[in-house]
């Protein structure tokens, strides 16, 4: 399904994308995260999902897993503007 950081996800009208994947990671509970964008997308809008050992992702919805997922990608783009 992933292939160097982008992977195929079936849109809500049943038509596949590729997107671009910014990072993984699992929460201090095991549950496993993947946030995205669209690299067509030019507001550079940001997908936060669950995903499963077997693949299946659930939109994240959830306000607390959401603000996770937000302190997460913060986090890690101050990491990558220090790396810089």
């Amino acid at each position: 399904m992933e292939e160097n950081n982008r992977m195929m996800i079936t849109d809500e009208s049943g038509q596949e994308r590729e997107v671009e994947i910014i990072l993984t990671f699992d929460d201090e509970k095991g549950q496993s995260f993947v946030l995205f964008q669209d690299p067509q997308d030019a507001e550079g809008t940001v997908f936060a999902y669950s995903y499963d050992e077997d693949g299946n992702m659930n939109e994240v919805i959830d306000e607390t897993e959401w603000n996770m997922c937000q302190e997460v990608l913060g986090a890690f783009m101050d990491e990558e503007n220090d790396d810089e």
